[in-house]
């Protein structure tokens, strides 16, 4: 039996065999990287991902429903009351539960975290390699020009892209936007607190 996530990707696979090669390579080249990724989780990673995929569905609200349903009518209803009103076993087992479900879902959120600031940086290398490549491509285009005897074209936006693109000062701008946007919302909280 065939487990359900293989199946949809072998579905994507074949589907995008009218694609063309490099589209149908980049997918495969996916697909490879998420099998490794999911190759190299412990049994830690797969339970807890297990135990989270098992209680975010539906089959797991309504098997609540149920325990708790038959849970009162057996200690209410039938009148064998092993845990009277206000059911205090339930309600240390619904805690105990609630604790472990809420420490699986974490240990997940980590590995998905770990997972996507991997992916987040492998998108800014082929970002920035694909910058670099594009402002090749420009300059050679500028030799062609020159080559062929083409008066260049006076733009101021052209020369901008010729040059090499620097990280720094994007991610210092980007830091400041971001701490510009939460600054409102800190003095918000702070006249708060001061009201307190």
């Amino acid at each position: 039996m065939r487990a359900r996530g293989n199946s949809k990707t072998e579905a994507d696979l074949a589907d995008s065999s009218r694609q063309p090669d490099h589209v149908v390579q980049s997918i495969k080249e996916v697909v490879e990287l998420e099998h490794q990724d999911e190759i190299s989780m412990t049994r830690s990673d797969i339970l807890a991902r297990a135990v989270t995929n098992l209680s975010g569905s539906m089959p797991y609200v309504w098997l609540h429903v149920a325990w708790f349903g038959l849970w009162i009518i057996v200690n209410v209803g039938l009148g064998v009351a092993f845990d009277e009103y206000p059911f205090g076993l339930l309600t240390t087992i619904v805690s105990l539960e609630a604790i472990f479900l809420s420490t699986f879902v974490l240990i997940n959120q980590n590995r998905q975290a770990l997972l996507s600031d991997k992916r987040a940086k492998v998108d800014m290398q082929i970002n920035l390699i694909s910058e670099r490549e594009i402002t090749k491509l420009i300059e050679m285009t500028m030799q062609v020009q020159k080559a062929l005897g083409i008066a260049p074209h006076h733009d101021a936006e052209l020369k901008e892209m010729h040059k090499r693109t620097q990280i720094e000062p994007l991610v210092a701008a980007a830091d400041s936007t971001t701490e510009d946007s939460t600054r409102p919302e800190r003095a918000k909280r702070s006249a708060r607190r001061a009201k307190e």
